[in-house]
């Protein structure tokens, strides 16, 4: 790849980061009133199409381990700092807290039945007006859904993690969401992911990463290799995130979005 080609991908990268919510996000004081005040501190937190809502009046259960596992959730520097990205020790958190209590990965597939209901003229009536019957067509189009897959569901609530994949995932997390929500299988989908400018900035004082063995890591050209590359800007986080929902890529999906900021991390 050229020279060219890596400015014009970066170009690009750029132009598709929303740095805060826009006018589909909910007003910050819904937020404010629904979720609790040491996660807030903790959290970058935007609710779209009333989540933040359906999620804690409807859903009181999912609600308050969600809550919960999010108030344990605590990193460390080696952790951000050591290679494995989605595979990493951070997924595998939040993956402790929820699977016990009946957080399970679910995959939806149907298929789409279309009925055609059409008057057709069969004669004329004595009187002279056409004479109709009605007809019923059926049109089956197998597998309309196909292998959309949540990582955590219980109920009628969705959540996923993204730590550190390529910024496309969320697209297919959102594409997800929404099929849940059209078919009525979920009300609201929860999407947690690092936070935006100030866990970056945190993310590249950092200094050096570390391979999985825990040992210093280097390019191939024997350079020391630094946290900050590995977390780019085309990778899940909030502004990639945020763009995304900005655009409405959540379709009629209601989605609480959670971002991971300095503060989750305890050392």
């Amino acid at each position: 790849m050229s020279d060219d080609d890596d400015e014009f991908e970066e170009e690009v990268s750029r132009d598709e980061i929303a740095t805060g919510p826009g006018e589909a996000a909910d007003p910050a004081w819904l937020v404010e009133a629904k979720m609790p005040a040491d996660l807030r501190a903790k959290y970058e937190i935007y609710s779209y199409r009333s989540a933040a809502t359906i999620l804690a009046e409807s859903h009181p259960t999912q609600f308050k381990e969600l809550c919960e596992a999010l108030r344990e959730f605590e990193i460390t520097k080696t952790m951000i700092r050591t290679a494995g990205g989605n595979e990493s020790e951070i997924p595998k958190l939040l993956s402790a807290a929820l699977r016990p209590k009946g957080w399970h990965e679910t995959i939806i597939r149907g298929d789409l039945l279309v009925e055609l209901i059409s008057r057709v003229q069969v004669g004329v009536q004595k009187n002279g007006k056409p004479k109709t019957e009605q007809r019923t067509r059926t049109i089956r189009r197998e597998k309309y859904l196909d292998g959309h897959k949540v990582d955590y569901v219980k109920g009628r609530v969705a959540f996923d993690l993204e730590w550190n994949s390529k910024d496309q995932t969320f697209d297919r997390d959102l594409y997800a969401f929404s099929a849940f929500a059209q078919t009525g299988v979920i009300d609201v989908g929860v999407l947690v992911t690092r936070g935006g400018q100030d866990m970056t900035e945190f993310i590249k004082s950092l200094g050096q990463s570390l391979t999985k063995e825990g040992e210093p890591e280097f390019t191939k050209r024997g350079v020391p290799r630094m946290v900050g590359a590995k977390y780019g800007a085309s990778t899940t986080w909030m502004g990639k995130l945020l763009y995304r929902m900005n655009a409405g890529r959540n379709g009629a999906c209601p989605v609480l979005v959670i971002g991971i900021t300095p503060a989750c991390v305890v050392d």
